[in-house]
């Protein structure tokens, strides 16, 4: 059983196989048979675990097993205290509505990389940074309800999944290394 860690970078894609106008995982990690253990989409960036075990992919990815994400958000706008609650009770997105997470105000971190290409910079329109802990995980979920407490996310950096967290494991974008496949669920 094999479990990696990747800094999946800003703008590639969830998946091994080419595709037209993205890089894949495969310019990254070049090890056969592994598979995301659950996505981030594109425009995000962050800790993103591999492996090729079918029963470990779902313990990391099934909400089931409630493994906390981590996230850092750049949203646009002030991050009041009103949003943050209604992102910790849950929101309605029309399709469903989130379980309830933890939201926090946080400074802007210092020890984040840059993204490349870096977000677009507007004087006239203030940004803060939030972190969301969730247990959930589908498709563009802090994005969406970001933008439905009226912070729309700018930046979004998966920061850790259970107890692995990209900074203590020193990753840079584009860097993996293999992880013990307990890791996750270590305090």
């Amino acid at each position: 059983m094999r479990l990696i860690a990747l800094n999946k970078p800003f703008g590639t894609i969830c998946q091994f196989s080419p595709h037209e106008t993205r890089p894949s995982l495969a310019a990254h990690v070049d090890v056969p048979g592994v598979y995301p253990a659950g996505r981030l989409d594109a425009d995000s960036e962050g800790l993103l675990l591999l492996t090729d075990d079918g029963n470990l992919q779902t313990r990391i990815a099934e909400p089931r097993h409630k493994l906390l994400k981590r996230y850092w958000a750049q949203v646009e706008g002030e991050a009041r205290d009103d949003a943050l609650r209604a992102l910790e009770r849950g929101v309605d997105l029309g399709d469903y509505v989130t379980q309830p997470c933890r939201a926090r105000r946080i400074d802007a971190p210092a020890h984040l990389w840059d993204r490349t290409p870096p977000i677009r910079y507007r004087a006239s329109i203030p940004t803060s940074w939030i972190e969301v802990e969730i247990a959930e995980g589908k498709n563009r979920q802090v994005r969406r309800m970001t933008a439905a407490v009226g912070l729309p996310t700018l930046r979004l950096v998966r920061v850790s999944i259970g107890a692995l967290d990209v900074f203590t494991l020193g990753l840079a974008p584009g860097e993996w290394r293999d992880v013990d496949p307990r890791a996750p669920w270590r305090a």
